[in-house]
């Protein structure tokens, strides 16, 4: 009798060990020559993704857990037209609903939850074309120091976390910077260091949080346009001895409010103190808020 309950534990535990097993997958691009541009399109459809600069020789260098096995991800290179194609997807074989999708990250805080974990490893000696689709769970964004022409961020319901820790700018001139979120949360901070011309956010749902601390690293104008449909806007303004200005299109459904340090200039736009209709690193903020408030700081 003892021998088949110690046999029936055994089984059991072998049973909750595979289905919590995890399998580790490595994905690297050791070309290193015969293009000038790295356009990588990363896309899956669950999971903690985090994304920067790491300590790597190779262009592309991609590390994941992954909790289902009959899941795998398809990984492909090749190069055209001196531009190094980099292509990572990962689809959801299993077809999981909708309502599970939203109730996987309506009520779910812990990182585990989201089933898969994705590094994604870049060098500071390519020029990137960055293209990220996340469906479900959470994206953590560190740029600096990296060499980014474009980066497009689009998502379901998941968050994204983008801060340039470093103290240093974009190295290339950036043309777009988008983030697109269906429902979710978007943290940026620093967000001036992306030398971009346009920085755009796009929420349907949600939240948008920036940060801007010191502009001092920022060489040309920018524009900054943040389009929120039903939720919050929090953000906090460069010091006002930079040059910038505030435009805001918003409904009486959207409470807004503002510094007493802007001054007005009518239709409802105003500046900061040192505003300068000709510098050369101008930065313009664009608020675009339906339904929710718009707090700036």
């Amino acid at each position: 009798m003892l021998n088949k309950l110690c046999l029936f534990v055994f089984i059991v535990f072998g049973l909750s060990q595979q289905v919590d097993a995890q399998i580790i997958k490595e994905f690297t691009v050791e070309k290193k020559h015969g293009f000038n541009l790295v356009q990588l399109d990363f896309s899956s459809y669950k999971g903690v993704s985090d994304i920067g600069k790491r300590y790597i020789t190779s262009p592309i260098h991609i590390h994941g857990h992954l909790s289902k096995v009959n899941i795998l991800p398809d990984f492909q290179y090749s190069i055209d037209n001196n531009v190094l194609k980099v292509v990572l997807n990962h689809q959801n074989v299993e077809n999981e609903n909708l309502g599970k999708s939203l109730s996987s990250k309506i009520f779910s805080n812990k990182q585990a939850n989201f089933d898969h974990t994705w590094d994604v490893g870049l060098c500071e000696k390519f020029t990137y074309d960055l293209n990220f689709n996340f469906e479900i769970g959470k994206a953590n964004l560190d740029l600096s120091e990296l060499n980014v022409k474009k980066c497009k961020i689009k998502t379901v319901t998941a968050d994204v976390d983008l801060n340039y820790k470093g103290h240093e700018h974009n190295p290339s001139e950036m043309d777009t910077m988008m983030v697109k979120v269906n429902m979710g949360t978007v943290n940026a901070v620093n967000i001036g260091h992306a030398n971009a011309s346009q920085v755009i956010f796009d929420v349907n749902y949600g939240k948008v949080n920036l940060n801007f601390p010191d502009p001092v690293s920022i060489k040309k104008s920018c524009r900054i346009a943040t389009t929120v449909g039903a939720g919050a806007v929090y953000v906090v303004l460069p010091p006002t001895q930079y040059s910038y200005r505030v435009k805001i299109k918003s409904t009486a459904m959207c409470r807004t409010s503002l510094p007493g340090h802007l001054v007005e200039k009518g239709n409802k736009t105003y500046v900061s103190k040192g505003y300068r209709e000709n510098a050369e690193n101008l930065l313009t903020f664009e608020f675009d808020v339906s339904v929710g408030s718009l707090v700036l700081k």
